[in-house]
């Protein structure tokens, strides 16, 4: 029974992460998505816990939590493949065309630098880039945000990938 426990505190997640996404944006508070997944796990957790210690006399907290850790990695692992993702968001584009087709300079020169332009408005308004002239400069934040990135990618083994390899 605790591993049904772990389960409906997963399904709780999956629920109560997008409401909170929907809230956030809607009354524009300044967390980052993220941070909202972060608390939507603490809060299904915490009721999950709660759940199993009330109505289970032998709650196996382990057991319920590996479920609920399984559901919960795999909502922001999907999550984090589509947020924000540059690729998608050209593949939206063109599917939102009526012929579903464009040039390849329609996509590079209209919808590309409208999708970086963004995601250097959110390295701005974190703190981790600044604007110099028509250059953009990593601050001290972001140095240090940069070589904890090289870090980690280090420690997991992430190296070049070859996606933006274009020598052909």
């Amino acid at each position: 029974m605790s591993f049904a426990v772990g389960l409906i505190a997963a399904v709780a997640f999956a629920v109560l992460a997008p409401v909170l996404q929907f809230v956030a944006r809607a009354r524009a508070w300044s967390l980052a998505p993220v941070i909202v997944l972060a608390i939507a796990a603490v809060v299904a957790h915490l009721l999950g816990v709660l759940l199993g210690v009330l109505i289970l006399p032998q709650f196996r907290y382990w057991d319920a939590a590996s479920i609920f850790g399984f559901g919960v990695m795999g909502y922001v692992f999907a999550f984090g493949a589509v947020y924000k993702s540059v690729s998608l968001d050209i593949l939206l584009g063109l599917a939102e065309r009526p012929d579903r087709t464009a040039p390849l300079s329609d996509v590079v020169e209209g919808q590309v630098p409208a999708l970086f332009r963004g995601r250097a408005k959110i390295l701005i308004d974190g703190g981790l880039v600044e604007q110099v002239d028509p250059r953009f400069a990593a601050t001290a934040a972001g140095q240090t945000m940069a070589k904890r990135i090289a870090r980690l990618r280090r420690a997991f083994g992430i190296g070049d990938t070859g996606l933006y390899d274009f020598a052909d």
